[in-house]
């Protein structure tokens, strides 16, 4: 039993009719096909034959009395016939008859059952064709299948399908890049397929796709998907690991199309209430005030807008922000930019007093925090990242007295001398800056020594030895 997440239906049927799946569909269902000529040919049976052409001319009031032939008619046209016309009419015929009456679903279900056929398979065979069409046609019926019924699709299929979806998403200049989303739009309103699309990296494609220009209609359809999964407070809990409030942010600040805003609204919504560890909550609050959500959001509370959800949403996250500003420490905050990866020359960065109290601080969890500086140093492209990066590495290692060995031991010394000789003036004067702070503790140490040893001379004692 598929457990659906029964959310209100967007309007889609406006947008379907302008996609390229609906428009070919429109012209599939004028065809007239000869099937007199496929039985003739021995290629249908004379009973697929009945069926098929007594469907073409009357199709409800034949479905309603022999349903179980009209499966069993449908199933075998699409697994034994080869031609695409062919198919492509079949193919639409179905998807006709699935969105009229959404409960034949579980009659296509029941009725293979019984007749002991996958209803499965002869679809899946079908996204491995050539023809864009029918691929695309295949997977919206799947989609239909396995979400609409009482039947849930098997595991290794559903991987195979998921996988399909995404890859689909991802290819270059893909036409049907509505319809692909549409299904996995779908297909994520179910609870049970939703950790199957986490399991093959679905969260990560999205992000990555969304982090390009695609329009906005597929923008909104894939910040959908990002929506229904979190739904779920374990993928919410999660799902800023991927990113997904840095990108949602940057979309926010651009888009002009009221359904974007309305739907990254609500996935911000979902990610502060949704997760049931509080401090989960807290974190997501904290990375939206440090990629600036607080100052979109006061620019919409000065929009007037038909749809109530944005106003009672802005309300909602401007009420949680800024709780949370007034909660925030500024290592909460210093954390938050940090892991972001967004660094920028924030006051946090140039305070004394703050590196005094909070240097040992970056040595927390197994020094996550400093490991993502390293890390930033090794991977970004960005100045102003290397150059703060830089910075607080050197401050790091000039407040915390094991700095230097700890630095060294993540191999974060070498890294940041790398960058002595970047094309970037201001990230080779802090990358300068940091390896004389590393040189410093050196001459520190040895002038101590050095004091310690002219003090043992004073009174007479054995020279001290030992490396600098």
């Amino acid at each position: 039993m598929t457990t659906a997440l029964y959310l209100p239906e967007e309007n889609i049927d406006m947008i379907a009719a302008t996609s390229v799946l609906q428009q070919q569909a429109a012209d599939i269902r004028t065809r007239t096909i000869n099937w007199a000529s496929y039985m003739q040919s021995q290629m249908i049976s004379e009973e697929d034959y009945k069926a098929i052409s007594a469907l073409d001319k009357s199709r409800a009031s034949y479905l309603a009395q022999n349903s179980s032939q009209v499966v069993k008619t449908l199933l075998n046209l699409v697994s034994h016939l080869s031609k695409d016309s062919t198919i492509q009419y079949i193919l639409v015929l179905l998807d006709d008859l699935l969105q009229e009456d959404r409960s034949r679903v579980d009659l296509f279900h029941e009725t293979a059952g019984k007749l002991k056929q996958c209803i499965w398979g002869p679809f899946l065979n079908l996204l491995n064709r050539q023809d864009g069409f029918i691929v695309n046609m295949s997977s919206r019926i799947l989609a239909k299948f396995a979400c609409w019924g009482h039947e849930t699709m098997p595991k290794s299929d559903l991987n195979f399908y998921l996988q399909f979806l995404k890859d689909q998403l991802a290819s270059n200049n893909n036409e049907y890049i509505q319809s692909v989303a549409r299904c996995l739009q779908m297909m994520l309103r179910v609870d049970e397929y939703r950790f199957a699309f986490v399991g093959v990296d679905g969260i990560s494609t999205l992000i990555r796709i969304l982090s390009t220009r695609v329009n906005f209609q597929v923008q909104y359809q894939l910040i959908f998907c990002l929506w229904v999964l979190t739904f779920n407070p374990l993928l919410a809990a999660k799902m800023n690991k991927f990113s997904v409030i840095p990108i949602l942010a940057d979309i926010l600040s651009d888009c002009a199309k009221e359904k974007v805003t309305r739907i990254i609204l609500a996935v911000f919504r979902n990610l502060i209430e949704k997760p049931e560890d509080s401090s989960v909550a807290k974190d997501h609050c904290i990375a939206m005030v440090q990629c600036k959500v607080l100052k979109q959001l006061s620019i919409l509370e000065q929009r007037r807008f038909d749809d109530e959800d944005i106003t009672s949403d802005v309300e909602y996250l401007s009420e949680k922000l800024q709780n949370s500003v007034q909660d925030l420490s500024s290592f909460d905050e210093y954390a938050t930019e940090v892991r972001s990866g967004r660094l920028e020359w924030s006051p946090v960065h140039k305070s004394a007093k703050f590196w005094r109290e909070n240097a040992q601080r970056l040595n927390e969890k197994n020094y996550e925090l400093l490991r993502i500086l390293v890390h930033l140093l090794e991977t970004s492209k960005d100045a102003i990242i290397l150059s703060v990066a830089c910075f607080d590495i050197g401050e790091y290692v000039r407040h915390y007295p094991r700095g230097k060995h700890v630095l060294e031991q993540l191999g974060g010394k070498q890294i940041v001398m790398q960058h002595l000789g970047h094309e970037d003036p201001n990230v080779r004067y802090e990358a300068l800056l940091a390896v004389q702070k590393l040189m410093v503790h050196n001459w520190e140490y040895l002038g101590k020594q050095l004091e310690k040893e002219n003090e043992n001379q004073k009174q007479g004692a054995a020279p001290i030895t030992g490396k600098a």
